[in-house]
């Protein structure tokens, strides 16, 4: 069993044990529950904002502990004052260190759309966002048969939720993509053995359909590479690690968005 397959089998145990916590009825008496979600897509093609999704992520099971001090109402806030289009949030505890709470307090720092970030199986976690205040969920299309996907995407799409549909490679993307995706995204990390391979998404990119918004994620560390990666057609990124693991993750997306803005700038004026 590798480490996507464990996951996976714990999260089912998961979703069990939450719905017997928190039934159905309870999530739909929130208050975020009937708000309108805000369009992660029409948020990444807005061309005055950056197109980049940041995350707030304390550890992961390939890195360990990432980032166990800083606190996700500054960083969100800070994310969203850098110029962030979106915001990923972890909510995964078992291996990711993340709490649903981390999601509830972000949705009151900003005004940007939320992507749930966590391994979805069950329609009870698409209740769960909608009622923490998510915009967007993720489909990690490894993870769920292709007609699993479908359903999940339909039921998030049915309550005003947008859908992310994460792929590592052809095969899922051939097999997977369905008429209910908002956004898909490349993972450049293969959750099978967690190497890093930018090309991977550079192999997809004109793979996608252009019907839905495509974003690259994972292993970015460099403004040039998004300037590279929004040439070859990619819309949006997704960069959580490369700020987490500094000591102000706020300070270092404000720096690297600057960074790209002025690189995207040099190459329309010249």
């Amino acid at each position: 069993m590798n480490t996507l397959e464990k996951i996976i089998a714990d999260k089912y145990l998961e979703v069990e044990a939450r719905k017997q916590q928190r039934p159905v009825a309870i999530l739909e008496k929130s208050s975020a529950f009937s708000r309108t979600p805000l369009s992660l897509k029409s948020f990444l093609l807005d061309p005055t904002k950056s197109g980049i999704i940041t995350e707030f992520k304390r550890k992961s099971p390939s890195k360990g502990l990432i980032n166990g001090t800083s606190s996700v109402e500054m960083v969100t806030k800070g994310y969203e004052l850098a110029g962030a289009s979106a915001l990923s949030v972890l909510t995964d505890q078992d291996y990711f260190g993340g709490f649903t709470e981390d999601l509830e307090l972000a949705r009151k720092q900003v005004a940007i759309p939320i992507l749930r970030k966590d391994f979805v199986v069950d329609e009870y976690q698409i209740l769960e966002a909608k009622a923490m205040g998510a915009d967007c969920i993720l489909l990690i299309a490894a993870a769920l048969s292709p007609a699993k996907v479908n359903s999940l995407a339909t039921f998030a799409q049915s309550l005003g939720l947008e859908v992310l549909m994460e792929v590592h490679n052809l095969e899922e993307l051939e097999q997977s993509f369905c008429e209910p995706l908002d956004v898909v995204g490349v993972n450049n990390r293969n959750l099978k053995n967690f190497e890093v391979s930018l090309d991977t998404s550079l192999e997809l990119v004109d793979r996608i359909p252009n019907q839905v918004v495509k974003i690259s994620e994972s292993g970015i560390s460099d403004p040039a590479t998004l300037v590279a990666f929004r040439k070859a057609g990619f819309d949006g990124f997704l960069i959580g690690e490369n700020f987490m693991k500094t000591s102000s993750p706020e300070q270092a997306a404000m720096d690297f968005i600057q960074e790209f803005r002025r690189l995207m700038g040099d190459q329309t004026s010249g």
